[in-house]
């Protein structure tokens, strides 16, 4: 996955973000204080597993993504080039790198590696825009 992929998630997220925004007048209909809520228990179950050793692409940390994509979802469904552009964001973002590393000092490289997995294997996405535009 070079450089090509990895603009391409980028703007899939930025496009898909975007297009929600608009659509839910800013994201009325979420939860927020449940939504970060729920991200600070799975945020806390991951640095437990994380230093335990485990590998991003272990069956119980791909459960624990399962749950962040879903958690994700309660604002829009993303594509997989969304959910690895929002992996690319964290780790870009300053703000959002300081909180998640707040987890713990290798929470964004381990969630990147883990949502890369997922997107890979996972299911449940929508479709990406260039697969709208073929079909």
């Amino acid at each position: 996955m070079g450089n090509s992929y990895e603009d391409e998630c980028r703007r899939s997220l930025a496009e898909e973000q975007a297009k929600s925004l608009a659509g839910t007048n800013n994201w009325e209909h979420v939860d927020r204080e449940r939504v970060h809520q729920d991200w600070d228990v799975l945020y806390r179950e991951i640095t437990a597993f994380l230093d335990g050793g485990s590998l991003p692409g272990d069956q119980k940390i791909q459960e624990l993504v399962r749950r962040h994509f879903d958690i994700v979802s309660r604002f829009y469904t993303p594509s997989r080039e969304a959910y690895v552009g929002m992996s690319l964001f964290y780790a870009e973002d300053e703000a959002m790198r300081a909180f998640h590393d707040s987890y713990h000092p290798g929470m964004v490289e381990f969630l990147g590696a883990a949502i890369r997995v997922f997107a890979e294997q996972g299911s449940g996405f929508a479709p990406s825009a260039g697969a709208e535009a073929s079909a």
